[in-house]
Order: C-alpha cells, then sequence, then structure tokens
C-alpha cells in the first residue's frame, strides 16, 4: 500500500466491511479492495477504447478463486496452478453479471471486462456477495458509463426461525433452510431489486418475499456508502458519442415492417412463422437496399425496435401474445416414462416446443465426485448435468465442453432437487442426473428440472415429493409503471421482453429461485405477484406430471446396481481393510463387489449381482463376528512355525494353534503333524483384550469324540 491508500468502513448488520482504494491496478478503469472479517476480494473494471463491431454489448464478468486464498496447494499434480473455472467459480460470474449488466448504458459498445479475485477467505464470510459489491464499486467509482451503485446482501433462514444477513458458513450448514442472495438499488426512494438468486427448503411464498424485504435497509446502506465514495475518489464518467441517426433509413424500415408487424397480431395462427418470414423479408431488403455498414446495422436495429414495440404493445394494451396464449396460459403438456431400456430412470417433459430429456444413473457410494475448490473439499453423491446441443434451436455448430450456461443451468436444476433426496443412509447410492435438452423454445432450465422430477420417480428413487419448475416473464411501460406477468415465456418473449424470474419447487414450497432482468428492476409488488403466478402455474404443471407417474417405483431398475448396508463396530474397520488393503482387495476380488467404508464403520457393498453381495456379506460378518471362548471351527492351516502354527477359522480372522496344542501327545516337529491348506478342528480357548486368539486342535478332537 501507497501513502495515497483511502479507507473507507461500513457497519452491516454488526459486521464491518472495509473498502480500500489504493491503485493496485494503476492502468484500469476502476477498482475496488474490499474486505469482511478476513475474506479480501479485488475487483478491477476495465473498458476498451475503442467500440466494438458486435450487435450486443461485450461484457465480459470472471470471478476467479485461488488457493492460496485458503492457505491451499492445489490444482493438477504436474502443474499445482488453478485450471478452468470450479463450477462455483462460475456460477458466482453468472451471478455478478445478471446484477450489473442492466445498469449499463444501453447505447454502449466497447468492450468491458470486470474480473473478480478471492485473495484471501477466512471460512467465515462468504466471498461472492463482497465480489458483487466490489464489482459495484469499481464500476461505480470508474469513468465507464454505469448506473450504479448496487447493494448487495445473503439472506439465510434458519431452522428455529428467523433471518440473518450474511450467515457465515457455519450458520447455512449447521441449520440453514434458505440461502438467498439480493441485490438492489434505490431508484426515487423506492427499493428496487434486479438480482435474486436462492436455494430452499421447501419455503413459501409469503416467507420468501418477506425475506427479499429485509434486504432493503442495509442495501439501502451498502448503495449509500458507496455513493460517498464516489464522491470522494469517483471518476468523470466517460461522454459517449451520440448513435447513429438516419431518419431516412428509419422511415424506410418503418414501411416496411410496421403494418406487417400489425397484420401478424390480426391473425389467429402462424404468427410467429409470418414473423420469421417479416424478419427475412425486411433483411433481404436492407442488404439490397443499403452498402454502408453503419446504415446497415442501424436499419436492423430499427426492425428489432418495431418488432419488439408491437409484441410489447399487444400484451401490455391486449393481453395478447405472440403465440396467441393468454398472458397466463402454459403451453401444451406432455410427460413419458420409461423411454430408455437399459437405463436406470428416464423421462420426456414437453411444454410446447420445449422438451427436455432425463436420465437417471445409479452407483455405488465410492462413485461420489470429488469437489476441490477454494471453500470446500468434499464429496458429492448428486449430481445433474444439463446438455444443450446445437440440434435443439436448429442450428450447427461445433460441440464443445460445457460452457458457463450450461454449468448454471445444471447447477439450478440440482438445487432445485436436491432438498428432496432421501436421506443417505436410507438410499445410499450415489445419482447422476442428465438432462438433455433436445428441443429449445424457451425456459429448458425450468423443463429439465420437471424431467429429471419424473425421471427419479420413474428409477424408483423415493424422493418426498416431485419437483416441477416454470419461468415468469414481464413486460412493462416505463411511462405509465403499467406492466403485465407473462406465465411459461418462449424464446421470442424472452428476447423482446423483461424479465426471466424462474422458480421450482414442490406443492409444499419453493426450492430455487433464479431472477434476472434487462430493465432496472422489480418492486416489491411486482415480486410478490410473480412469485404467487409461478406457484399457482406449479401446481397445475405437477398435477400434470402426476397423471404419468404419482410416486416412486416400488423397486429399481433390474439393471441397476444392488447396495446392501452393514454396520460394524469402527474399530473393526482395519480388520475389513487389511494391511495396506489385503483383506478388502481379496473379498473385492473374491466376489466381483465394490465396497465402500466409512468412518462410523457403515459398509455398502454394491454388485449387479445379488448372490456376489450375500457372499461378500457373510465374509465380512465372518471378519468382524466377534469370536468367543469355546467356540469350534473348521480351519484352514495358513503357516507353520517351528512353535506352532497360524490357522485362519474364518475369513480375516486367525489364531495360534501352539505345537503344545496340536495332539494330546508330544508333538516333536509341526511339520510332522500339519500341512499348509489343510482344513483342521479347532477350539477357541482363549481371547486376549489385544485381540489374539489362542487355538487347540486336541481340545476340539476331544470335543468332538466326546459327542
Amino acid at each position: 500500500m501507497n501513502n495515497k491508500t483511502k479507507k473507507f468502513s461500513l457497519n452491516i448488520e454488526g459486521k464491518e466491511m472495509t473498502v480500500t482504494l489504493s491503485g493496485l491496478a494503476e492502468r484500469v478503469n476502476g477498482e475496488a479492495l474490499v474486505r469482511c472479517g478476513d475474506t479480501v476480494v479485488f475487483a478491477v473494471a476495465t473498458m476498451s477504447e475503442e467500440e466494438s463491431s458486435k450487435d450486443f454489448f461485450p461484457l465480459s464478468v470472471n470471478y476467479e478463486e485461488k488457493f492460496y486464498a485458503a492457505g491451499k496447494i492445489s490444482g493438477p499434480r504436474y502443474t499445482r496452478r488453478e485450471g478452468r473455472p470450479s463450477d462455483r467459480a462460475t456460477l458466482v460470474s453468472r451471478m455478478i453479471d445478471r446484477a450489473i449488466r442492466p445498469r449499463f448504458t444501453k447505447d454502449l459498445k466497447n468492450e468491458v471486462q470486470v474480473i473478480v479475485t478471492c485473495l484471501s477467505w477466512d471460512e467465515k464470510n462468504d466471498p461472492s456477495v463482497a465480489g458483487l459489491i466490489a464489482s459495484s464499486l469499481a464500476l461505480h467509482l470508474s469513468d465507464i458509463p454505469w448506473e450504479g451503485p448496487l447493494g448487495a446482501v445473503q439472506i439465510g433462514l434458519l431452522e428455529e426461525g428467523g433471518c440473518v444477513i450474511n450467515p457465515s458458513y457455519e450458520q447455512k450448514k449447521e441449520n440453514g433452510k434458505m440461502e438467498m442472495v439480493v441485490s438492489g438499488f434505490f431508484k426515487e426512494n423506492e427499493f428496487t431489486v434486479n438480482m435474486i438468486e436462492g436455494s430452499f427448503k421447501e419455503e413459501s411464498e409469503k416467507a420468501v418475499a418477506k425475506a427479499i424485504g429485509l434486504a432493503e435497509n442495509p442495501i439501502k446502506e451498502i448503495c449509500a456508502f458507496q455513493e460517498k465514495i464516489r464522491k470522494a475518489e469517483g471518476k468523470e464518467k466517460v461522454k459517449l458519442p451520440d448513435p447513429f441517426e438516419d431518419g431516412e433509413v428509419k422511415k424506410a424500415v418503418e414501411k416496411e415492417a410496421r403494418e406487417e408487424m400489425k397484420n401478424i397480431f390480426s391473425l389467429k395462427d402462424n404468427r410467429e412463422k409470418k414473423l420469421k418470414e417479416l424478419k427475412k423479408k425486411v433483411s433481404d431488403f436492407i442488404k439490397e437496399k443499403y452498402e454502408e455498414e453503419k446504415k446497415v446495422s442501424f436499419a436492423f436495429a430499427c426492425l428489432e425496435k418495431i418488432i419488439e414495440e408491437e409484441i410489447r404493445r399487444n400484451i401490455l394494451e391486449k393481453e395478447d401474445r405472440i403465440d396467441g396464449r393468454k398472458i397466463d396460459e402454459v403451453r401444451e403438456i406432455n410427460c413419458s416414462v420409461g423411454l430408455l431400456p437399459r437405463t436406470h430412470g428416464s423421462a420426456l417433459f414437453s411444454r410446447g416446443q420445449t422438451k427436455a430429456l432425463s436420465v437417471i444413473t445409479l452407483g455405488a457410494p465410492g462413485e461420489q465426485q470429488l469437489m476441490e475448490e477454494m471453500e470446500v473439499s468434499d464429496k458429492k453423491r448428486f449430481m445433474h448435468h444439463y446438455n444443450f446441443p446445437p440440434y435443439s434451436v436448429g442450428e450447427v455448430r461445433p460441440i464443445r465442453s460445457p460452457g458457463r450456461r450450461e454449468i448454471g443451468h445444471g447447477m439450478l436444476g440440482e438445487n432445485s432437487l436436491l432438498p428432496l433426496l432421501p436421506d443417505p443412509d436410507d438410499f445410499p447410492y450415489t445419482i447422476r442426473s442428465v438432462s438433455e435438452i433436445v428441443s429449445s423454445n424457451g425456459s429448458t432450465s425450468m423443463a429439465s428440472v420437471c424431467s429429471a422430477s419424473l425421471a427419479f420417480m420413474d428409477a424408483g428413487i423415493p424422493i418426498k415429493r416431485p419437483v416441477a419448475g416454470i419461468s415468469i416473464g414481464l413486460v412493462t411501460d416505463k411511462e405509465s409503471g403499467k406492466y403485465k406477468l407473462l406465465t411459461d415465456i418462449q424464446g421470442t418473449e424472452d428476447h423482446y421482453g423483461d424479465m426471466d424470474f424462474k422458480v421450482a419447487g414442490t406443492e409444499k414450497g419453493i426450492t430455487v429461485i433464479q431472477m434476472d432482468v434487462k430493465i432496472d428492476g422489480l418492486t416489491k409488488k411486482m415480486i410478490e405477484d410473480s412469485l404467487e403466478r409461478a406457484r399457482k402455474t406449479r401446481l397445475y404443471l405437477l398435477g400434470e406430471m402426476k397423471k404419468v407417474i404419482e410416486k416412486p417405483r416400488e423397486s429399481l431398475s433390474p439393471f441397476a446396481p444392488r447396495i446392501v448396508t452393514l454396520k460394524i463396530d469402527p474399530e473393526k474397520i482395519g480388520d475389513v481393510i487389511g494391511p495396506r488393503g489385503k483383506t478388502i482387495n481379496e473379498i473385492i476380488d473374491g466376489t466381483n463387489v465394490a465396497i465402500d467404508i466409512d468412518d462410523s464403520g457403515l459398509i455398502s457393498i454394491t454388485s449387479e449381482n445379488d448372490e456376489s453381495i450375500e457372499k461378500a456379506v457373510s465374509w465380512i460378518k465372518n471378519i468382524t463376528r466377534e469370536i468367543k471362548e469355546g467356540e469350534i471351527f473348521q480351519g484352514k492351516v495358513v503357516k507353520l512355525f517351528g512353535f506352532g502354527a497360524v490357522v485362519e477359522i474364518v475369513p480375516g480372522q486367525e489364531g495360534l494353534v501352539h505345537i503344545s496344542e496340536i495332539a494330546d501327545r508330544r508333538v516333536k516337529s509341526v511339520e510332522d503333524e500339519l500341512k499348509p491348506g489343510e482344513i483342521v478342528p479347532v477350539k477357541v480357548i482363549k481371547v486376549e483384550d489385544s485381540g489374539k486368539i489362542s487355538l487347540s486342535i486336541r481340545r476340539a478332537k476331544e470335543k468332538t469324540e466326546n459327542k
């Protein structure tokens, strides 16, 4: 730090947040170092000097986890450096992007990049919310045209009741019923929410709306805090050049498109088909009439504006959607299960042209995903993956590894279903759910939730209740404040509308919310209305799904592996594993099963063959059984020594027959009496506290002869 370093502090609900401005990154447009406890994040905002040639605003947001922040050395063994972003880092990047993107000036075409780096993590304070605030401040202090600031808080709802602002990891892990991030600002003294992301344990709409309301005061303080810093240290915003305008071009496109758009809405059917035809017709007209790049770009912008205005006007004035539906109407629903004969569970959920095919695979506990991230090193028993192939939207493009969108939608579905999973003790399987989006026209992420829920039940996984999800859209009129909610938005409405409000849950309550907007944000009333519309639609979807399958099947697929669990004394775990894993490997090789043991002594045995499982269970029970004095076994001679012989009485348990206990006469040589591999009767004559077992052949024979 240098002598120009400036520090600012704010107390949020008893926790201090400190902002340091020191010019660490001297060549960026804006920066901010935010500290909460010992968690420190550094955000920078950079803008290119020249306008991009792209026809959209090129914003990129990257949240970076550094393992040094948590005092860890990680990454691939031969490089020991961070590789591709973890799923957690990707989700935080998307969350920050959704919050800050709507606040950029619409005419901005310069590339803007926001990079947020977690430099220190104290295992108490979540760096994601600090990262969002740091991003807001870096942009607000910069000369980049951005209409900030934004405030953000995390809200937790505890099991015993009551909400906590910015809960600790311990509070979230031990008794959290809700984990939600809310970002917003104040417009004309009205609290406006522009991003929500949360996971819940079947929480009511009323409780969620109340929790969102609790974010108002801390967000107000955070926004005022940033304004104070900007007044002291902020740069003057760059003045953008006036956007290109050409009255003749605008008039020509208007003439070609406006009346046609009105005619399209006068039709009862095939509106979307006619809209595509109109777009092609006007596009051909533009390409033929104009050569200058600026005029062509402006003409296409005029066309898009006309289409947007007509679609929005018809919704606001007539509640007339492009496909003719009512504003609260869901497209035709079709569900089917058991489509794939050899998978462990499968289902297809169709909502109009949106179709999600979900497939369930069950595996042994040892097949859990290993997670190594900055904030967590753990195992994951349930994975939901989302795939979005190009053919789903009728396109041809290279197929690459999952992108940020696929990762985000996959995790959204995973969090939707997670609270309904059976307890691992009751259902010890590792579960992988994959949703293939085979056709897309709006809200595929919520369709994947519905299809995965159906596939779960088809697989016989005893989930508590089925889950469904829906996306609610929005069209607003800035001047009048009038707005209309749209149930089950499709692609065109998503593109020209103002909001994508995804809500998933059960008949009892919400499990997931994700809201992003293109406008300034939503009022409390708009949020409450959206939640209620989503609730009604969710119950309708659940009713349609129950027509196909009401509850999980009684039995698993015959192609799914079987798992048997047994509990042993934790002190016996070493006996089952054996020296360097010798014993457990013998069991696995001898029975062709998979064996997993946890620290509590719970053993899971997995195989597709019941006979193999029974054999392995018997083997382990013999190893861990308590050997009692006086018991007689048919033992196998394992080793010979000058003083006696080691005899295996049950698989994994051995005892010593001293030379004096071999026969009722004097034995000169052990080798004269016994051979390795020989089966002999033995009696347990002593079990020491250390576990050592003394055996006798002569006493076993005496017992047998007396009988």
